[in-house]
């Protein structure tokens, strides 16, 4: 049964792990949740702050990582000119802190230099309202005012994000509140991250994961991560690191705890336990749901979408050029035109929206021929030939 986003929340909050890793497809309500679960730890007066003089941030019992994030750098691509592209920081408690009171101005230079180019340099404002980009070309020459790719500044918003966390560990993983160099992070309970993997490659994607990792069993506090994530690897990577004992950290599996997040028709939701013994495969899930439909008679123009899913992440692991290719082939080794149109047509998002959902009757023929044919790629007939 189904609730709403506000009660997964609600939920989330009631389980004592030290980290919690979700799973959810896009337009499932992962971001929504995320804003949802802020709204449960609103900001608390600090003892001995009467007059406001301490940071904003001590008084947050949240620190928190999401596209909202992301929003507060924007960039000024001097379309007059096209010669001094600069991405502007949008100054608040969060970037105030970072950049003027801690200085970890060189930190996040080392961290972003780290996931992506060591010749790649941020050079930050002496106000920290606006940074630039240069690349060292060799012989002493640089570059500047480089305009960034997306998944550079995906790297570049999370080298603060984890500059911050990574110093939150540090502090608090000093006993004696006395003798920590700030008292920022005393109310902090939760850190809650929202996919930090958008427009990343596989290789940044998996190095970003080991390091959160191994930040989060370096946290010995009571401060408990919440990761939510709509990327399949970024998920089983965190789940492999997390859910056994590290004998060096004293880190234990034990503390951590997996989820699908799962968004019904009627706009419900369902947060639903992962098993213990096995990582999440999102292209099994989706064709045990197609399997699902064909057996209730409930296939949908969207199920479409699903094969398509399948059949892409098949293509790259099979390695494959296309797609296509694994969709059933005649004597002569091609495939029916027909179905591969239809394909083409049902599951891309510009006709999908434009259509109704209901599958006629040769729709429905050919979708279930294909979801069938799945079982001759995933099940092939592995038998040996006689030998001659």
């Amino acid at each position: 049964m189904g609730v709403s986003i506000t009660e997964i929340a609600s939920q989330v909050k009631a389980v004592n792990k030290k980290v919690q890793l979700i799973y959810a497809f896009n337009g499932s309500g992962k971001t929504r949740l995320s804003r949802e679960f802020k709204k449960l730890l609103p900001p608390e007066a600090v003892e001995g702050d009467d007059e406001g003089q301490q940071s904003e941030l001590a008084h947050k019992k949240i620190l928190y990582y999401s596209a909202f994030t992301e929003d507060l750098f924007y960039w000024d691509n001097d379309l007059a000119n096209d010669a001094e592209h600069k991405l502007k920081i949008h100054q608040n408690s969060f970037t105030k802190w970072v950049f003027e009171e801690r200085g970890q101005d060189r930190n996040i230079v080392s961290i972003f230099q780290h996931y992506t180019n060591e010749k790649l340099t941020p050079n930050f404002s002496a106000d920290f309202s606006e940074v630039t980009f240069s690349f060292e070309r060799g012989n002493n020459e640089q570059e500047r005012n480089v305009k960034i790719s997306k998944g550079e500044e995906s790297n570049f918003v999370w080298s603060v994000f984890f500059s911050l966390i990574r110093e939150m560990v540090s502090e608090l993983n000093i006993p004696d509140v006395a003798d920590r160099s700030t008292n920022v992070f005393n109310n902090i309970e939760y850190v809650f991250i929202d996919d930090p993997v958008s427009s990343l490659d596989e290789n940044h994607l998996i190095e970003l994961a080991v390091d959160l990792s191994e930040l989060i069993k370096l946290n010995a506090p009571s401060v408990k991560f919440i990761i939510a994530t709509h990327n399949p690897l970024f998920f089983n990577v965190l789940d492999n690191e997390l859910g056994s004992d590290d004998k060096t950290t004293g880190y234990k599996a034990k503390h951590f705890k997996k989820y699908r997040l799962d968004k019904n028709e009627d706009g419900t939701s369902v947060l639903e336990e992962q098993p213990e013994d096995s990582s999440f495969s999102y292209h099994l899930y989706l064709k045990s749901e197609l399997e699902k439909s064909i057996e209730s008679g409930q296939l949908s123009k969207y199920h479409f979408n699903y094969l398509r899913n399948i059949l892409e992440k098949t293509t790259i692991f099979l390695g494959y050029k296309r797609w296509g290719e694994l969709l059933p082939q005649t004597d002569d080794g091609k495939t029916n035109p027909y179905e591969a149109r239809m394909m083409n047509l049902r599951s891309h998002s510009k006709f999908s929206g434009e259509e109704v959902k209901e599958l006629d009757a040769d729709e429905t023929r050919v979708l279930k021929r294909l979801i069938r044919h799945l079982d001759k790629i995933y099940k092939p007939d592995l038998k040996d030939a006689p030998q001659a």
